[in-house]
């Protein structure tokens, strides 16, 4: 599961740039819970959101539910009200 979230973490990262993003690599998913454990959203998601691209974000892929189970109560509610405060959409 892990791995399959790392793979779509690099395709939104590689659209992402398509799209004149810039997002610094992550390679891991310690990488991971630190930016959804953190204090600050993610690199690129004001970029993102203002390119109505948020579903490109960690943040996006954390609350989708085929990945939530690899985050903590708190990672996942830092990424849902991130998103929430940001105007997103969900599908």
């Amino acid at each position: 599961m892990e791995q399959k979230f790392l793979q779509a973490l690099q395709q939104a990262r590689e659209a992402a740039v398509t799209l004149g993003v810039r997002i610094r690599p992550i390679e891991t998913m310690e990488q991971v819970h630190r930016v959804l454990g953190g204090h600050k959203e993610s690199d690129g998601f004001s970029h993102l959101a203002k390119l109505g691209r948020l579903d490109l974000s960690i943040e996006a892929l954390a609350v989708k539910k085929q990945f939530t189970a690899l985050f903590s109560d708190d990672e996942a509610n830092n990424a849902l009200m991130r998103l929430i405060d940001a105007g997103y959409l969900f599908k």
